[in-house]
């Protein structure tokens, strides 16, 4: 270590809301913040394309703690909806009213609350359907505008810098150069999975790096098999860019072009299959607006029966309630007045780095916050609207938790870099083989035996990844290690628990010869 290596107060891993909301409790405290995010802002953050709102208590916080334990199939901790829905009143107002001056839509009567699935009353604060740019940007900015926080884009984190139990730091990345950062404390924000899977609404670049590298170093990490998939992200039989527009996966048919918020069937939208039959009510009495993990099922049961499913937004005025997701439609050449096609696509990891009501981790001074954070507010599935709350309100309280603890240097870890460069192609071709086991084996239902094939797969894939990593230092062959460990995590997590519940369905079945190609 030389004696100008890089410290501060605390380091923040991610730019999302969650990353944003401890930066700044963090900095009030009075620390010096670094926040390193690889993203390039402000699109490459989950948060930026959050679409429905942040939900809030209103007047009746107790009917918010049901629905939330509703929505998990019974499964969220009541002591962290507690936290949740207590601070959520307070936790807005202070950041995204006072502190932002978040212009959220209003009616004749004041503001504009609007509901989704599962929820049992109008309590959602939005801007359009575009409302996580409208809070992301503003955050930013304000951050960037503070003398103790200091904001670096294109910077990955690499490895996290441990001894005997506690982390001091983190190994960053930025244009080819590795250097450590030692930090008092650090708090690991960087979103989901997104990447693990073909079709999802994250942005590019979601590779589980968070949970991988806490996971490495020895953290707890839990409810990895809950993985949340969106039933309608409007697919097209030809795809734009990886994660041009809210929408990641690989080009081709069926792919994700952008996620239709849920607040269009809170308003009234109605789902059909490919025989132009509404079939929710045959699923749940609450028909569209049943839970995302009932309604993604079906949409996949009668696309598979039927050839594909259409979002009907005829019984509601969709160009003037929600004008972005109609100019959405108009760039990538769908008709919303035909019926916009849907399926189900990877959306929120419900489990991550097992933390507590402070976000702080079973390693000392290591905190995780957001998506990559397993709070137990979700259980086995995430109520709507619930993610930007409860990256806020965990933000808030690890930020101010991390505070006040001096860094303390130590020899940091050795990253090799004495072998060839590998070739263009060998990350791309890993994670498309890592993509696919996760699409046919780890996907909206899951077959035990099936499982056990992803496992061995995965567990072959991580090896020849740790092969390479010993010996070479790249961000992109981080990033597949992270996403390799992370994907062995949700399906050894998935083949552990044998009870379908929330967003973790067994089924048993014979496997067709796709699935059988797949393991190849």
């Amino acid at each position: 270590m030389t004696d100008d290596a890089l410290t501060t107060d605390v380091l923040v891993v991610g730019s999302g809301i969650a990353g944003l909301a401890a930066a700044l409790a963090a900095a009030r405290a009075g620390d010096e913040v670094l926040l390193a995010t690889k993203a390039t802002r402000p699109e490459g953050a989950s948060s930026w394309w959050a679409q429905g709102g942040i939900a809030v208590s209103r007047d009746d916080p107790e009917q918010f703690k049901r629905d939330i334990v509703a929505a998990s199939d019974g499964t969220a901790d009541p002591d962290a909806v507690d936290v949740l829905v207590e601070n959520a009143n307070e936790a807005v107002e202070d950041v995204l009213f006072d502190t932002l001056d978040v212009e959220f839509d209003e009616n004749g009567a004041g503001l504009d609350y609007t509901r989704e699935a599962a929820h049992s009353e109008d309590r959602i604060l939005h801007v359009d359907a575009s409302t996580g740019k409208h809070v992301h940007v503003p955050f930013l900015n304000s951050l960037d505008d503070r003398e103790d926080v200091d904001i670096r884009d294109d910077t990955a984190v690499l490895e996290l810098i441990r001894h005997e139990g506690r982390v001091h730091g983190a190994m960053l990345e930025s244009d080819g150069a590795v250097d450590p950062c030692f930090a008092g404390s650090v708090v690991l924000a960087t979103g989901g999975i997104g990447d693990l899977y073909p079709r999802t609404t994250n942005p590019a670049d979601t590779t589980g790096d968070g949970i991988a590298m806490a996971a490495l170093a020895g953290a707890e990490v839990e409810d990895m098999e809950y993985v949340q998939f969106h039933p309608t992200a409007c697919t097209l039989d030809s795809e734009p860019p990886h994660g041009s527009d809210g929408g990641g996966g690989t080009a081709g048919a069926g792919e994700v072009a952008f996620l239709v918020s849920e607040a269009v069937r809170g308003e009234g939208g109605l789902l059909r299959n490919g025989d132009d039959e509404r079939f929710m009510p045959d699923y749940h009495p609450d028909a569209e607006l049943a839970p995302r993990d009932v309604v993604a099922r079906a949409v996949k049961a009668e696309r598979e029966a039927t050839g594909e499913v259409t979002l009907d937004v005829s019984p509601l005025d969709f160009a003037e309630a929600f004008p972005d997701l109609a100019q959405r439609c108009a760039d990538h050449g769908v008709d919303w007045t035909a019926g916009i096609p849907v399926a189900p696509a990877e959306h929120f990891l419900c489990g991550g780095v097992s933390v507590d009501d402070r976000g702080r981790t079973t390693l000392d001074r290591l905190y995780a916050v957001g998506e990559c954070a397993r709070t137990g507010v979700h259980g086995a599935n995430r109520l709507a609207s619930t993610s930007l709350l409860e990256g806020l309100v965990w933000g808030l309280r690890a930020g101010a938790d991390a505070a006040g603890t001096d860094p303390e240097p130590i020899d940091a870890p050795d990253l090799l870099e004495r072998d060839p460069d590998l070739p263009d192609r060998f990350a791309r071709d890993k994670f498309h083989r890592l993509t696919r086991v996760m699409d046919e084996y780890v996907g909206v239902e899951r077959d035990p035996d099936d499982l056990r094939r992803a496992m061995a797969v995965l567990r072959r894939l991580k090896g020849e990844v740790d092969a390479y990593v010993r010996t070479r230092t790249s961000r992109s062959l981080y990033e597949l290690r992270n996403a390799s460990v992370t994907a062995l995590l949700v399906a050894r997590h998935a083949a552990e628990n044998d009870e379908s519940v929330g967003t973790h369905t067994l089924v048993s079945g014979e496997r067709d010869e796709r699935r059988e190609q797949t393991a190849d």
